[in-house]
């Protein structure tokens, strides 16, 4: 059954819901999941629109119709009927350009994110920035059928001088263009430099995890490097050094970066010397291990090594529910060792990019754990999203970290 006219163009499915979701859709919120659909079409296709009706026949919303997904529709617009046209994808990624204006006029960082999915009002859409070059990374097959109406929009807003084309992992294989290609401009040859806090890095936006980089902790970045001047750093999950660089930026004496792939650690290597202008850079001693977090910081305890800040951004513990129990274990066993390896009156920074764990479970597992661990916690600060990830909905919160100074107990 298609929808009656609602003032919505393209191919579309009439969709009623439950009086949960229309509560939920009256909300605002992006998702609608396939338990909360009472009746829809059985031919719906990826990327049809979606138009969701009340009980009593009234429009609720649209969105994209994705019969894979257990989020059967990601919805694009509320409220009142609204015609997806060019006109409204211009918006919507005008809209989140406005949003980024403070990063447009700042020089010394040159690399953040241009449209944050649901949050706004893009969902399953990634844009990052890179200089010149953006990365436009689309999750699920329900933008294979709006691919060019959405490239025209981030073309027509933001005129980039190059531009890439990156799917999620569950949309590779069955997408019309292949990953990593260039939609405009010339093909990068090389990983793409770009600047972060008047610092610089390089990301691989062809291949590389995300869309090369992660963008989303430049302000706790920061943090980090007005917070190491004279000190040790370790840096653990570190990934291609961005607290490793910023810390040796901010004066550290030493930083020691763990991560278990030997690729990420050279990078970190190659950063520290892209940055090698910096006085305080040249004179920062790396060490780097490559090895599983946890083995390499049980090892640098029994040796009695100490840091003045220990840094641990682990890659997200639990992409469902079910893992949270687990995730809250792993994150308390790496609280333990952080306090172990930190001189007291030593700075803890951990962060938690699982949506799944709240902030609130987040210091509460740190500071049992570091109770646990005979020392206490005090001046605690958490931190979440930098401005170019904005949040508009309790699930598009993942991003938490705390800061802690750590004493022994007495």
């Amino acid at each position: 059954m298609d929808a009656p006219d609602s003032g919505v163009g393209g191919r579309r499915l009439a969709i009623r819901v439950t009086p949960d979701a229309e509560r939920q859709l009256r909300g605002g919120h992006p998702w609608l999941y396939d338990a909360s659909i009472t009746s829809a079409p059985p031919d719906g296709r990826p990327g049809d629109l979606a138009v969701v009706f009340d009980a009593r026949r009234r429009f609720l919303a649209i969105g994209l119709y994705d019969p894979a997904s257990p989020i059967r529709v990601k919805v694009l617009h509320h409220g009142r009927p609204a015609t997806i046209d060019a006109t409204w994808w211009r918006d919507r990624v005008a809209d989140a350009r406005h949003l980024r204006a403070p990063l447009e006029a700042d020089d010394a960082t040159t690399g953040y994110r241009c449209v944050n999915g649901e949050n706004d009002g893009l969902p399953g859409v990634v844009l990052d920035r890179y200089a010149d070059t953006f990365v436009l990374k689309l999750y699920g097959e329900a933008w294979f059928a709006h691919l060019d109406a959405l490239v025209d929009a981030v073309v027509a807003v933001w005129a980039p001088p190059r531009l890439v084309l990156r799917w999620s992992r569950s949309a590779r294989a069955e997408a019309p263009i292949a990953d990593g290609t260039t939609l405009v401009g010339a093909a990068p040859i090389a990983p793409v430099r770009f600047r972060e806090n008047g610092l610089v890095f390089e990301a691989d936006v062809v291949s590389g995890q995300k869309t090369g980089f992660f963008l989303d902790q430049r302000d706790n970045r920061a943090r980090v490097r007005d917070r190491s001047v004279g000190r040790r750093v370790l840096d653990v999950f570190s990934f291609n050094g961005g607290f490793s660089v910023s810390a040796a930026a901010g004066g550290a004496t030493l930083v020691h970066s763990v991560d278990i792939s030997p690729v990420a650690i050279a990078a970190v290597g190659r950063h520290l010397a892209l940055n090698a202008e910096l006085a305080s850079v040249r004179a920062c001693r790396h060490e780097a291990s490559v090895g599983d977090a946890t083995e390499v910081m049980a090892a640098l305890r029994d040796a009695g090594r100490r840091f003045d800040v220990v840094v641990v951004d682990p890659p997200s513990f639990a992409s469902r529910r079910e893992q949270v129990p687990g995730a809250l274990r792993a994150y308390g066993r790496l609280t333990e060792l952080a306090v172990a390896l930190l001189e007291p009156g030593g700075t803890l920074v951990q962060a938690s990019c699982t949506s799944r764990v709240s902030g609130d479970d987040l210091e509460r597992v740190v500071t049992d754990a570091a109770a646990r661990a005979g020392a206490r916690l005090r001046a605690v600060t958490r931190t979440g999203h930098a401005v170019d990830h904005p949040v508009t909905f309790a699930e598009g919160h993942y991003l938490d970290a705390v800061f802690a100074t750590v004493e022994p107990r007495r």
